[in-house]
């Protein structure tokens, strides 16, 4: 018999949620926040979010009654920790619920006030699946103030890691996006290695570049124009209007980037991370969830 997975999907009106078979799926991924804008660029304004009204009502009913129990993923397409997080609690609301109906968790953000939660997190790992990624793409906190302005500043990222690792739970590092000519230095590649190692990270994942579709690319070279003005043009020479731009040299950097962290310890490839946070325990269908 075929083993069925889930692709569940938040209607636009906020309502309901549909569960659809999917043979396929790998994660529930789940969006309690929503930007506005989904073409949002990576430097400037990428903070405009709405909430999805209702959505701890409408996760009660789904997650009680769908089974097998599976991973739910949060953060991937807007971060769950956006600046209203602290005030409305749906993250919060949201682990609650994936504690109470027994699945496992993987959350990306780029805030340490995800460092609020351990209590829940932390119970979730004692029993399921749990891993967690601070997105860092620069170890200097004054660039960052520039690149990533919503955002807790990189050394407040890693004093995050350092307390979630110590509470036990399998944390690391994405090192994503690494922007051209910006973030992909030697010295910046090297530095975030490091402290990943120093504040305790178990891995550090990277793809060495950054995507911009029609919208973003717009938005992205007019914050370039402000903060860098040296480098609009090199981009549009390096990479017209191409949607995924890889850094310069990026075979080399890699390689530097490898070696760095076979230095160190630290996982790398994805295949490995994800076999690393698993628990020695039947291995759940896994379900998808957006």
């Amino acid at each position: 018999m075929a083993k069925f997975t889930y692709l569940v999907v938040i209607a636009p009106h906020l309502t309901a949620v549909s569960f659809v078979a999917m043979p396929s799926a790998r994660k529930i991924y789940l969006k309690s926040y929503q930007k506005q804008f989904l073409e949002v660029p990576y430097i400037g304004d990428f903070d405009r979010v709405r909430v999805k009204e209702n959505c701890l009502d409408i996760l009660t009913k789904e997650l009680s009654r769908k089974m097998p129990r599976g991973l739910i993923g949060l953060g991937a397409m807007s971060d769950s920790y956006n600046h209203y997080e602290k005030n409305l609690q749906v993250t919060r609301g949201t682990l609650a619920l994936i504690e109470r109906y027994g699945f496992g968790v993987s959350l990306e953000t780029k805030r340490d006030l995800v460092t609020r939660d351990i209590d829940i997190l932390k119970r979730i790992s004692e029993k399921s699946s749990c891993i967690l990624k601070l997105s860092i793409t620069t170890s200097d906190d004054s660039l960052a103030r520039k690149i990533e302005p919503f955002a807790s500043l990189p050394s407040e990222r890693f004093r995050a890691i350092r307390q979630l690792s110590d509470n036990g739970i399998f944390t690391g590092v994405l090192l994503t996006p690494v922007l051209p000519f910006i973030t992909d230095s030697d010295e910046n590649i090297k530095n975030i290695v490091r402290l990943a190692h120093e504040y305790g990270a178990k891995f550090i994942f990277s793809l060495f570049g950054v995507t911009l579709r029609d919208i973003q690319r717009d938005h992205f070279f007019e914050k370039l124009e402000r903060y860098f003005p040296m480098l609009k043009q090199q981009y549009m020479m390096t990479y017209s209007d191409h949607y995924q731009c890889n850094i310069p040299d990026m075979a080399r950097k890699r390689a530097l980037f490898i070696n760095e962290c076979e230095k160190y310890g630290l996982l790398y490839q994805m295949d490995e991370i994800i076999a690393a946070y698993k628990q020695d325990q039947p291995e759940p269908e896994q379900l998808r969830l957006f």
